[in-house]
C-alpha cells in the first residue's frame, strides 16, 4: 500500500448519490484532513431513490445532486461529477468504461476508490446491482482503459493522455485487507449522510446503525475497543 505522503489526488467512483457517504465518508475526511484532493464521480442520477411519491423523478434528480454536493462539503470535497446514468439500470458497458476512463484521465489520481464488483453475501444491500456494475466498470477503466493510450482513441483526440493508477481501494469487498480508523471523523460521516435528507430523514437510528457497522470493522481490523473503522480491499496495480 502506498504511503499517504505519496498520494496527492484520489478519485472515488460510486453508483449513487449517498453511496460514498455510507461506504467511506469517514475515510474521505481523513484524506482531505491530510491535504489530499478528493474528487467524486457519481455514475447514476439517483432518480429511483427516495420514498415520497409526491416528488417527481425529474425533481428527485435535482434534489439528490444537491444533497450529494452538500454531503461532500461535510468531508472536505468540492469537486463532484455526475455521469447521469439511470438509477437501477447500470451495466458494465463500454460506454460507462469510457466515461470513467475520461474522468480518470482528467483527474489523474494516485488512487481510485470504488465499490466491490463482487457480491458480498454478508452485506447484500452493499451488493446492489448498480454498485457491482459501477465497481466493475471503474476497475476496468483503471486497468486497462485509462492507462492504454490506444484504448478509446477519442479520449486522446480530446487531449486526455493515458494515465496509470497504481492503487485501488475497494469498498464493501468480501475480502477486506485494510481498515481505516474513522473514530475522529465519525460525526462528519453522520453529517454527510444526514445531508441526504431524501434518503435518511426517516432513519432515526442512523448514527447507532453506523456505529454498529464500524465497530465490527474495527474489531475485525484489530483496533482498540471503542474505535470505529471503514474496511477496504487494497490492490496495487503494477
Amino acid at each position: 500500500m502506498r504511503d499517504e505522503a505519496e498520494v496527492a489526488r484520489i478519485l472515488v467512483v460510486a453508483a449513487h448519490p449517498d453511496d460514498v457517504d455510507f461506504g467511506l465518508a469517514g475515510t474521505v475526511a481523513t484524506w482531505t484532513d491530510a491535504g489530499i484532493e478528493v474528487v467524486y464521480c457519481i455514475v447514476t442520477n439517483g432518480d429511483a431513490g427516495g420514498s415520497d411519491p409526491s416528488v417527481s423523478r425529474a425533481d428527485m434528480v435535482v434534489l439528490r445532486q444537491a444533497e450529494q454536493i452538500a454531503a461532500a462539503k461535510c468531508v472536505g470535497v468540492s469537486d463532484v461529477r455526475f455521469l447521469g446514468y439511470p438509477d437501477g439500470r447500470v451495466e458494465t458497458s463500454l460506454d460507462l468504461r469510457r466515461e470513467i476512463a475520461r474522468v480518470i484521465r482528467q483527474v489523474r489520481p494516485d488512487r481510485v476508490a470504488l465499490q466491490s464488483p463482487e457480491r458480498n453475501y454478508a452485506r447484500i444491500p452493499a451488493s446492489h446491482p448498480d454498485h457491482r456494475a459501477a465497481g466493475s466498470a471503474a476497475l476496468d477503466a483503471v486497468y486497462p482503459d485509462a492507462r492504454n493510450p490506444f484504448a478509446f482513441p477519442e479520449l486522446a483526440e480530446a487531449g486526455l493522455a493515458a494515465w496509470i493508477v497504481p492503487e485501488v481501494w475497494i469498498s464493501a469487498s468480501p475480502e477486506p485487507t485494510h481498515y481505516v480508523d474513522v473514530t475522529d471523523t465519525f460525526d462528519r460521516k453522520v453529517a454527510a449522510l444526514r445531508a441526504h435528507e431524501s434518503q435518511t430523514a426517516h432513519m432515526d437510528d442512523l448514527a447507532e446503525m453506523l456505529r454498529g457497522w464500524l465497530s465490527r470493522n474495527a474489531q475485525l481490523g484489530g483496533l482498540a475497543d471503542g474505535r470505529l473503522a471503514e474496511a477496504f480491499q487494497v490492490i496495487s496495480i503494477p
